[in-house]
């Protein structure tokens, strides 16, 4: 995932700027904090939506986009370690609580388990598919699992067997 807003950026989505360009666009770094997560979090809400049908291949999937783009990771730790406070993501709000709704919808047709609660399933659905991303590098070398396929596989079992 790349940031294309702001400054010129080249073809690979790296920006060609220097200090000076980045504070007289975005006036500082809080604001240039800003503007990546703001992108960022869009990328992934529209790069991965939920299925209600099929919950354990939305935790692989969303476990694979946490592989392949691991700033995500570390923006989602800074901003919770150095900008807890700040109010949440208007547009991740706004799709979070349409999940809430799908799963829900889901579980009162029969077709979810209603073991938790909607908003409960959904957290628990998204850390499981978190895992390898935000597992510390202790846990990471004793477990030794390097293998994507295997990694994902267990991410998707692991929600199958929460439903069930």
């Amino acid at each position: 995932m790349t940031c294309t807003s702001g400054p010129q950026a080249d073809r690979s989505g790296r920006g060609k700027a220097n200090k000076a360009q980045i504070y007289h666009y975005f006036g500082s770094k809080d604001r240039l904090f800003d503007a990546v997560r703001e992108a960022l979090v869009k990328q992934l809400v529209d790069g991965v939506p939920i299925d209600v049908d099929d919950l354990p291949e939305y935790a692989a999937r969303l476990s694979q986009t946490y592989a392949n783009n691991p700033e995500l990771a570390r923006l989602i730790t800074w901003q919770r370690l150095e900008r807890g406070e700040d109010p949440p993501n208007a547009y991740a709000m706004q799709t979070i609580r349409g999940n809430f709704d799908a799963i829900a919808k889901a579980q009162a047709d029969g077709l979810v388990s209603d073991r938790f609660k909607p908003d409960v399933l959904f957290a628990l659905v998204i850390h499981i598919a978190a895992l390898w991303a935000f597992a510390s590098p202790d846990v990471l070398t004793i477990v030794n699992l390097t293998d994507a396929h295997q990694r994902r596989e267990i991410v998707k079992s692991s929600v199958a067997a929460l439903l069930g």
